[in-house]
């Protein structure tokens, strides 16, 4: 399987291009390493650059990136509109595929240390890398900037750094390395230069102060455009996507007074995140991501059929799951057909509430089913992802039962192999019975909304989760059998058992 991550190292240069040129063919010098994008910009003073690759030969990339950033960046004489702490501000590593973020939390700690042993530069974790629970947040890191923190290292025990000595490299500061979700940075330009009305919105948007869920933000001045700018940093885009961001901005700034003249994203941004975006503010009907030239060319290229027409194309996609399902192996097996079952009852409720949408009779509710849209778009996501999940869970432990039992250590080896793959085998046909379970309930709630004339396509979905959940729990059940660990069992009979509740099932006895 491929193994590919990103990395989106910030320099704290965006003035000078061939401090950046440099800082890139330093990267660029690794073999296997791709420099996707670079972004400067001369009022944050910041560049952001953007590389994929294979994670060892990305993170030695990224090392080299900081050594020469050292090199040519002082921090000392350095100014502009964005906080930082360091010549290489900050070094995140996202997962992109055949990776997990613990691989990438791992890789974070490595890189850290060996920031330390080659350059002597202080390293803060942050995000899922945090060692510390007030340091997941980058702002809490940054706090004060590369002038305070070089103050409060002398005295305040709490802003220590996690790997080095307790004193800023002299002109490069510090470096903060992490692993996290794919962020978009996404900026909106204000028709106003008062950066007053820029940190009201911000204040008004960002979770922390009691804004939108997975939004960051600040305001900024940019002097050299005279408009003031509402900063975002977006950390999931599919739970808090990015036309929901704008319209809050947009309210917020009439509120004051002003309006957007314009957006722009900083580095790259998933396309899944525009066909969102495009569904949205377009109320395009029955959209679909297969509609996009890009990704049907895409799909074609990998293998799968260009069709010359409409019919038997459902048939088309179907089936290679379906002959999955009936080979004469254990996986793809009734876990992962729950998990199909959910994530169809999601896309049909999706289509539900985007059609009924467009109603004029049901005009009053076009914001929350608009709403329901993002949160059943991301539901079928995650319940398609299980399909795999609890096909490689069941491998698993079909892969521990057939290691070598010749000897007592390994026969305690074997066993211990299979109790935790078994777990494993229980835990994700659980998170589906949970996605279920509260797909199930929303859908009774999407009733109240939804088209009159939607009404059938809407119970059958809630057949549809329904089922995906009690096949789910199921699988549950008889994976505990399996476990010796009473203590697990028992809790995980009673998540099952309130699960069952919720359904309105009939309790089931626990003994055979």
């Amino acid at each position: 399987m491929k193994r590919l991550i990103e990395c989106v190292p910030n320099f704290s240069e965006g003035r000078d291009p061939a401090k950046v040129d440099a800082i890139v063919s330093a990267m660029s010098s690794v073999s296997g390493v791709y420099v996707l994008d670079r972004e400067m910009d001369a009022d944050h003073n910041r560049c952001v650059l953007t590389l994929a690759g294979e994670p060892e030969a990305v993170a030695e990339a990224a090392l080299r990136g900081v050594g020469k950033a050292m090199e040519l960046i002082d921090l000392t004489k350095h100014a502009g509109a964005h906080p930082r702490v360091g010549a290489t501000d900050v070094v995140p590593f996202i997962p992109i595929e055949g990776v997990t973020i613990e691989d990438c939390v791992a890789l974070a700690h490595r890189t850290g240390h060996e920031i330390w042993a080659r350059y002597r530069i202080p390293v803060f974790f942050y995000e899922a890398a945090a060692k510390r629970p007030d340091r997941v947040n980058l702002e809490n890191v940054r706090r004060g900037q590369f002038e305070g923190l070089r103050e409060e290292m002398k005295h305040n025990h709490d802003r220590q750094p996690d790997v080095g000595e307790p004193k800023l490299h002299p002109t490069a500061g510090v470096t903060v390395v992490g692993a996290r979700k794919f962020l978009i940075a996404y900026n909106v330009n204000l028709n106003t230069p008062d950066v007053g009305i820029a940190n009201k919105i911000a204040k008004a948007i960002r979770f922390s102060s009691g804004g939108l869920r997975y939004v960051k933000s600040m305001g900024v001045e940019l002097k050299a455009r005279n408009l003031a700018q509402v900063s975002i940093n977006l950390t999931d885009f599919e739970q808090t996507p990015m036309h929901r961001v704008y319209e809050m901005v947009k309210r917020e700034a009439e509120r004051h007074g002003a309006v957007p003249v314009g957006s722009e994203i900083v580095g790259l941004i998933p396309k899944k995140a525009i066909e969102m975006a495009a569904d949205f503010f377009l109320q395009l009907e029955n959209f679909s991501p297969a509609q996009v030239f890009e990704n049907k060319l895409a799909a074609a290229l990998g293998g799968a059929p260009l069709e010359a027409g409409k019919a038997g194309k459902f048939a088309s996609l179907a089936r290679p799951f379906l002959e999955a399902v009936a080979a004469p192996t254990v996986t793809p097996g009734g876990g992962s057909v729950s998990a199909m079952a959910g994530a169809l009852a999601a896309s049909l409720a999706h289509m539900v509430a985007g059609l009924s949408r467009k109603k004029k009779s049901q005009a009053a509710y076009v914001d929350r089913l608009s709403a329901e849209l993002d949160a059943l778009r991301q539901i079928a996501d995650d319940l398609a992802d299980a399909i795999d999940r609890d096909a490689a869970s069941y491998d698993a432990v079909i892969t521990s039962f057939k290691l070598p039992q010749s000897n007592v250590e390994e026969v305690q080896k074997r066993e211990a192999s299979i109790q935790t793959a078994t777990k494993g085998a229980s835990q994700v046909p659980l998170e589906v019975a949970e996605h279920a379970v509260a797909l199930f309930e929303r859908l009774g709630q999407l009733d109240a909304i939804a088209a009159a004339s939607m009404r059938s396509d809407l119970e059958v979905a809630r057949y549809m989760a329904a089922a995906g959940a009690r096949g789910a729990l199921a699988n549950v059940e008889i994976n505990l059998d399996g476990i010796s660990d009473s203590a697990y069992v028992a809790l995980m009979r009673t998540r099952v058992a309130s699960l069952r509740e919720r359904l309105g099932d009939a309790p089931r006895s626990t003994t055979a």
